[in-house]
């Protein structure tokens, strides 16, 4: 038996033991700072990214600061205000039917009144610069004369045809000026178009509104023309700002024995966005007991927009052996002897309208015709104290809308007639002197 080995044992067991403790305290070590450093890491991330939250928390009161700041500059410094923005148009009530037809109901209710300072023989509200009363042979002065016989209704309608989208559209408008007293219902406008073509009856293709300068009076001043005409017309556009619009009408010319219908043509173009003119031409045959003339006729319009708000119309017409179509005229042919003889003039009307404000507008106005004085017409003619050798007037005007719906007219007109022979106390001048007034209420 060995003793020493016995005795060295033990020892061996003890250096084995503390080495293990070492061994295990290292490792213990090594795991705590593995654990510390990660800890420290994970904490500098904490603090990086609660400082970039306050970095960006500051940009944002700084922000706020200088917009707080820009808001009491802009409260304490005065500025232009901005233009209004135009309302919106509502959309008007359309009814619709199964077979896809559209119609839209409209009108107006209009009450006219004018007070007569000098002049007209006919009870009613409206223009008759060419047969007012000469001086002193029964002038119909200081009379109040009022009426709602313009107030009109209408109906667009609109209608799918065929395949596409091709539709048919078309008008029926209808107001109480009809009869010999203005009191009855008439048609104003009643028509159909497709495509290229209308067929029915509106403005006259040779003598329409457009380029009138504005009235109060509904029947327009001398020089002026407010007709309507059964017709057939077509279209032809070359350009967006050139179209040519031919027509056959019925001038419904009582004076004659109509076989066949006048012939218009009318080139309108558009010089620039605030030029547009108007060429018309007119030929009709005239026939009273077999006997037979060429009635003709030339137009020429104009509008020109001088400025936002500022608008010059003139229209100008010359025409011989016709009073169908331009307002006012002397008879365009009388019969004699077996004979025709034509009447002939030259018109004009150029009017500045002015839009104030989105309320109120204004025109000022002026109207000539002067009539050729071809010696045998005088003589056929039964009483020349009805046939004129001038007419003129001038008529200035305001309109007032207070809304939409609203619009209320005021207007002064001054005119005068001179006729071809004189009455029985020597006066050939008659007047027209007169305030007119409007209330419409559109719907």
């Amino acid at each position: 038996m060995n003793t020493a080995a016995l005795f060295n044992q033990p020892t061996i067991t003890l250096k084995r033991t503390v080495l293990m403790s070492m061994i295990a305290v290292s490792l213990g070590g090594i795991s705590l700072s593995t654990q510390a450093q990660t800890t420290a890491q994970a904490n500098q991330q904490e603090i990086e990214q609660l400082r970039q939250e306050v970095q960006a928390l500051r940009s944002m009161i700084e922000q706020q600061k200088a917009q707080t700041q820009q808001i009491a500059t802009a409260v304490q410094t005065p500025v232009a205000p901005l233009p209004p923005v135009p309302a919106k148009a509502a959309t008007s009530p359309v009814m619709r039917i199964a077979s896809g037809a559209e119609f839209n109901l409209y009108g107006n209710i209009r009450a006219d009144a004018s007070y007569q300072v000098e002049g007209g023989a006919k009870d009613m509200p409206y223009n008759q610069i060419n047969a007012v009363p000469l001086e002193g042979n029964g002038e119909n002065s200081d009379r109040l004369r009022s009426t709602l016989a313009a107030t009109r209704l209408g109906m667009d309608f609109k209608a799918p045809v065929g395949a596409g989208d091709n539709a048919l559209s078309g008008k029926l408008e209808v107001d109480f000026l009809g009869g010999a007293n203005l009191d009855n219902l008439r048609i104003r406008h009643a028509y159909i178009s497709y495509a290229n073509w209308l067929i029915g009856q509106t403005w006259s293709n040779f003598a329409l509104p457009d380029y009138m300068p504005e009235t109060v009076d509904a029947l327009a001043y001398a020089g002026g023309a407010v007709k309507r005409t059964p017709q057939v017309r077509h279209t032809t556009t070359f350009s967006p700002a050139t179209n040519l619009v031919v027509a056959v009408e019925d001038p419904k010319d009582s004076s004659i024995q109509q076989r066949l219908p006048a012939l218009t043509a009318r080139l309108n173009h558009k010089l620039a966005d605030n030029f547009a003119v108007s060429a018309r031409a007119m030929g009709h045959e005239k026939r009273i007991n077999e006997q037979e003339e060429t009635a003709w006729g030339v137009g020429l319009g104009a509008k020109y927009d001088v400025m936002p708000g500022t608008t010059v119309k003139a229209d100008y017409y010359h025409v011989k052996g016709d009073s169908s179509f331009v307002s006012y005229a002397n008879p365009g042919v009388v019969a004699a002897g077996g004979n025709l003889y034509q009447s002939e003039f030259d018109s004009i009307t150029v009017g500045l309208t002015q839009q104030f404000n989105d309320k109120l507008r204004g025109t000022l106005g002026y109207g000539y015709m002067t009539f050729d004085q071809d010696a045998n017409y005088v003589q056929s003619v039964t009483d020349k104290t009805k046939i004129n050798k001038d007419l003129w007037q001038a008529w200035a005007n305001v309109f007032y809308s207070p809304t939409k719906p609203l619009s209320f007219g005021l207007e002064y007109v001054y005119g005068e007639r001179e006729a071809v022979a004189s009455a029985s106390n020597g006066s050939t001048k008659g007047e027209d002197n007169r305030i007119n007034a409007v209330a419409v209420y559109n719907f």
